[in-house]
């Protein structure tokens, strides 16, 4: 049996986060939310992720591993990184699976964090409700909607990156079987023998695992200390603040404290659009000719920013400076500009990088927005050329993508792979 496992950061402090439902280490990374949360929680400790047995980039098995089972891939994953001693954290369902190891390995946990979970689940033991998700399972996996309706209906989602990270995590039967067994979980009886110091987080409206669950849980665990989060989402990965607020609430009860965010620092994928042969054109038509059509160039290209959910942040002139939450959206919005403006007679080329960005008021900065701006300068007329960043996160998003060699771009001091976007749309 092989188990996938990821560690990142260099903390004083190891912090083995358990997952909920059903996961994947790299279509986590693909969501700004799960890769700007798991930096959080790596600055401050060294941070051990893995995907359970049957889900994820772990080995599939036949039906779903119970909960010692899935104790044991803890440890194994433990050994497997020198981790003598570390901090729980889980998730939902991971919940259970950290109660029982806290139990059993005692010399192994300094402490444990539970956020939306449940020693018995309160909704999944209404046998008429697990038949009916289950029946929704071949309808709704794998097009984003079993997640959205069951986990986070009430928030804005980029709904093809989570159609792929549902067909990413779990086959349809291996789903099926993970309900079933969550719906006959039962850890009550254990919760007096976990005696590691306890953080239990969980939002007051949760949909999924409603507030109570999570009382109980702080209620018999000996010493525990209960947080209650607003909001009614079971998961908080598209809710900047909720993130933000988790991170924090964590690091203070592993630390002792909590270190100062800068709020005005944000992962986001940065685009640049432009014109081709601007001047030229601009010549040629003259001043009012030349004005109509950037004023038709214009409304198409905010016509694809609205369609794809992009952030228009400052008209160029002769192109755009637009921000997107997901890469995978950003290079289909530039296919459908290439395409829309060349019934204006006109070519743009487009650069496209995602990195960490600076909030300055209307406007951004930062590397990130230099290195967009630096592929857009080197892109051919027509063309929309992306950072190897880009390509990296967008894996598994059916786009696909011409090597165009490493690149030297000014103002960096190293080479960047950069690959052209081929039939994004």
């Amino acid at each position: 049996m092989s188990i996938a496992y990821q560690v990142t950061g260099s903390g004083p402090f190891d912090l083995v986060f358990v997952p909920g439902f059903v996961s994947n280490l790299d279509g986590q990374l693909e969501n700004p939310g799960w890769s700007y949360f798991f930096s959080r929680l790596s600055n401050f400790s060294r941070l051990i992720r893995f995907d359970k047995r049957g889900t994820g980039l772990s080995d599939r098995v036949a039906g779903i591993a119970n909960l010692e089972d899935r104790m044991d891939d803890v440890r194994a994953v433990m050994d497997a990184v020198g981790s003598e001693r570390a901090a729980l954290f889980g998730v939902s369902e991971g919940g259970p699976m950290s109660l029982l190891f806290a139990a059993t390995y005692p010399e192994r946990v300094s402490a444990l964090v539970l956020y939306a979970s449940f020693a018995k689940h309160p909704i999944l033991g209404d046998k008429n409700l697990l038949r009916q998700q289950i029946d929704s399972i071949d309808r709704l996996w794998g097009s984003g909607e079993f997640l959205k309706q069951n986990f986070m209906p009430n928030v804005a989602i980029d709904l093809p990156m989570l159609a792929r990270y549902e067909r990413q995590a779990a086959s349809p039967s291996a789903v099926a079987a993970i309900l079933r067994m969550n719906s006959e979980i039962d850890a009550r009886h254990i919760l007096p023998s976990v005696h590691a110091p306890t953080l239990v987080l969980h939002r007051s409206g949760d949909i999924r695992v409603p507030f109570d669950a999570g009382r109980y849980i702080a209620n018999h665990v000996p010493g525990a200390t209960m947080v209650a989060l607003p909001g009614q989402n079971h998961l908080f990965i598209f809710e900047p603040e909720i993130i933000d607020r988790v991170a924090g609430e964590v690091e203070e009860f592993l630390t002792g404290s909590r270190r100062d965010i800068e709020t005005d620092r944000v992962l986001a994928t940065v685009m640049f659009t432009d014109i081709v042969e601007s001047t030229k054109w601009a010549a040629e038509l003259g001043d009012r000719q030349w004005r109509t059509l950037v004023e038709d160039h214009d409304r198409m290209v905010r016509e694809q920013l609205t369609r794809f959910r992009g952030r228009e942040v400052k008209n160029l002139g002769d192109g755009f400076l637009a921000t997107f939450e997901g890469p995978a959206r950003a290079v289909r919005c530039a296919s459908s500009i290439v395409e829309s403006v060349y019934s204006l007679g006109i070519d743009v080329r487009i650069g496209i990088h995602t990195g960490e960005i600076e909030l300055k008021g209307d406007d951004i900065g930062g590397i990130a927005v230099n290195i967009a701006a630096r592929v857009a300068d080197i892109a051919g007329p027509g063309s929309t050329l992306v950072s190897s960043t880009v390509r990296d996160l967008v894996a598994g998003s059916g786009l696909r993508f011409e090597d165009r060699g490493r690149h030297a771009l000014k103002g960096l001091p190293e080479d960047m792979q950069i690959y052209a976007a081929l039939h994004a749309a």
